[in-house]
């Protein structure tokens, strides 16, 4: 059993990176998600008014942040400059290493008004609220680097939204995630000019989230975490495409530097392998849709660069930014190999046999998640729907490489999947029955899916 250890290291940074807050006062504290698993990765063994506690009433861990820290930070939403935003109905609430040394944050949504809330009300909906957890458990499952619901609760009150039938019910949710540095927040400082304060955060993400060890060269320190931040936005921009998953929000200040997913608002998965499958009601271009997600990664990053540049050489910058293609390629044949349960044997035919692949999804004649789930658990894939010439080649290319999958998931009628229709069923019995038994039983199937793929 890991033992709790408390590290917030956040303080080092100094006052200029955050603002102490004081989180909403809810009249209730309903447990509607209390994530023992991810508790127990942190050395948190928690009752019921323990999680209540610390996770709806925000009472500080032991030895930990005496006050909630709402952070600061700019980005580019859009393609637009915003410099008036930051944790505006979020904070971190508290600092911890895991049971492999990774220092985490536990942070919010949902937990009132601050500084950044710009005339918000800095609540969370409940089923917004709901939306996260399934997205992250989902996202999990498959493989992709994200951040993990720790808890939601329903804080009983009334909430007016325009896309949502109001008024709505109202949540607070607690995320465990592999900290909460953005590329925004290094927008901020380069917009500030605060070049000193470059230096600093350059120095703590090397050590605190990457676990290496800065040197006194503080141009040199900012090349190496350059490097190591383009290949995990190489890596997370892969894994979407693999999982059919399209954020529907990929601004700069929704780019972690430890590429871990996080905050997710109007999230879908695809049903079929369709570039231009949008998520967010409001990309009237696109700009955010499926296929558009590693352009957008790569754009963000390379806002990311220009800050650096003011701490390091730009010629460096620019040739890794460029090299960034072939690392995303790289990590694209991984994610579906892994995703499709082949072992790797390098190099060309790896390459080919993902282009077969994608070329075989793009015909749109099966859905990703069945494609998926019949030849990886080998349901049947020389069945009459994958009869076409493009599945017929991903046959032949297969041949001799499956995988025994001995796991029950394999030997369902069809694959776990979280399309809107599903989730709009789910909260349909909650908002109309109060009815969670939907919710429970298909987060008890991710987790069922996700032992599968990891077995």
């Amino acid at each position: 059993m890991t033992s709790y250890r408390p590290d917030p290291q956040i303080s080092f940074l100094g006052p200029e990176f955050y603002d102490p807050v004081t989180a909403a006062a809810f009249p209730q504290c309903n447990a509607r998600f209390l994530n023992d698993r991810a508790a127990r990765d942190v050395g948190l063994e928690l009752d019921g008014d323990g999680w209540a506690r610390h996770f709806c009433r925000f009472e500080p861990l032991p030895e930990n942040l005496t006050e909630p820290l709402a952070l600061r930070y700019h980005g580019h939403q859009f393609r637009v400059y915003n410099p008036e935003i930051g944790d505006g109905r979020g904070f971190l609430f508290a600092q911890l290493r895991d049971d492999g040394d990774r220092l985490l944050d536990l942070g919010t949504k949902g937990s009132g008004q601050t500084r950044y809330s710009r005339h918000a009300d800095g609540r969370l909906t409940l089923k917004g609220g709901v939306r996260e957890v399934l997205a992250t458990e989902m996202l999990e499952a498959l493989g992709v680097n994200t951040s993990k619901s720790f808890a939601l609760f329903e804080t009983g009150e009334q909430l007016e939204r325009g896309d949502e039938p109001s008024p709505t019910r109202s949540s607070v949710l607690t995320r465990l995630s592999h900290g909460h540095i953005r590329i925004g927040t290094f927008q901020r400082l380069a917009f500030l000019g605060q070049v000193e304060n470059i230096k600093g955060l350059v120095r703590y993400c090397l050590e605190q989230l990457y676990a290496e060890q800065p040197t006194k060269d503080d141009g040199e320190n900012a090349l190496r975490l350059f490097d190591l931040v383009s290949g995990a936005t190489a890596k997370l921009a892969a894994s979407y495409l693999a999982a059919g998953f399209v954020h529907g929000v990929l601004n700069s200040d929704n780019i972690n530097v430890t590429g871990e997913s996080f905050d997710y608002g109007p999230w879908r998965f695809t049903p079929n392998w369709d570039p231009e499958f949008t998520a967010a009601y409001f990309d009237h271009y696109g700009l955010y849709a499926f296929g558009r997600q590693p352009e957008a990664i790569h754009w963000d990053l390379a806002q990311f660069a220009g800050c650096l540049s003011l701490v390091t050489e730009a010629p460096p910058l620019s040739e890794m930014l460029a090299g960034w293609s072939s690392r995303f390629e790289d990590a694209l044949t991984e994610a579906m190999l892994r995703r499709l349960g082949v072992e790797t044997s390098g190099g060309e035919a790896d390459r080919t046999m993902v282009a077969v692949l994608i070329k075989a999804l793009a015909t749109k004649e099966v859905g990703i998640d069945t494609v998926f789930f019949d030849w990886r658990g080998g349901q049947d894939p020389g069945g009459e729907r994958y009869a076409s010439d493009a599945f017929r080649a991903l046959a032949k290319i297969l041949e001799g490489r499956e995988q025994p999958r001995d796991h029950p998931y394999w030997s369902g009628q069809k694959p776990c999947s979280m399309h809107i229709e599903e989730v709009e069923k789910i909260w349909s019995a909650i908002a109309e029955r109060d009815d969670w038994s939907p919710f429970n039983e298909k987060v008890r199937a991710i987790r069922e899916m996700g032992e599968a793929m990891h077995e």
